[in-house]
């Protein structure tokens, strides 16, 4: 085990470096096609990471988060997002946003720098091999939480709500590999309950309203309350 350690390192360092480039991507693209196939290469990449980890360390648990999470991020959601939302709004060009896609990116770069300097501050991963995915799994986090903050469209928001989980998860799993498997394993299933419930909703208020913008759909209720 410990000659193949720095070829599961440099597998996992490139699940990494997948991972990130995705979390970008959620960002530069202005389709909501193209929201769901990043989220789908990030959780394939959260995978590999888990899967990788798992035998590194030897934590047989993980491996069943990584199938679990296999199941469930990179194939159950997408289909659920697919089978619930209207199809005009995946045909549609381009998502509306607070920023244009360059001072997105701008941000995301800023954003990424600070997660490398806070990670110092996280509790260190329990082997080296793990040591990317901390400050990877914290740039992560906050690169969903600015794709919630600058996205206007129901399903771009959710698509950030996961990708904040993913990042979690990433770091995650390297700092503490060796938690209960039920705590492990709640999150996948909790994310699966979302998708499933947003995806309703977002159809019936498509149908009923017409649009799926989180401010036009505010501005509706704020004169509905006048």
């Amino acid at each position: 085990m410990d000659t193949l350690m720095p070829v599961l390192a440099s597998l996992n360092g490139l699940a990494a470096g997948v991972f990130l480039l995705s979390a970008f991507g959620l960002l530069a693209t202005r389709q909501m096609q193209g929201c769901v196939r990043f989220f789908r290469l990030q959780s394939l990449a959260l995978v590999a990471s888990i899967f990788l980890i798992a035998i590194g360390m030897r934590v047989p648990d993980l491996i069943a988060v990584a199938l679990l999470d296999f199941t469930i991020k990179p194939l159950l959601i997408p289909w659920l997002l697919r089978r619930y939302v209207r199809e005009e709004l995946f045909r549609r060009r381009e998502i509306d946003q607070v920023l244009n896609i360059p001072s997105s990116l701008l941000v995301a770069l800023a954003l990424t720098i600070t997660a490398y300097f806070l990670a110092v501050i996280l509790p260190p991963a329990a082997g080296s091999m793990g040591n990317i995915n901390v400050p990877v799994g914290l740039a992560g986090l906050l690169l969903g939480a600015f794709t919630l903050a600058v996205r206007r469209e129901a399903v771009p928001q959710l698509i950030g709500i996961f990708a904040i989980e993913n990042g979690s998860l990433f770091a995650g799993i390297a700092i503490a590999p060796r938690l209960p498997l039920v705590a492990e394993m709640a999150f996948p299933f909790d994310m699966l309950i979302i998708a499933l419930v947003i995806g309703i909703l977002t159809r019936i208020t498509q149908e009923r309203v017409g649009t799926t913008e989180v401010g036009a759909l505010r501005s509706l209720r704020e004169g509905g309350a006048e």
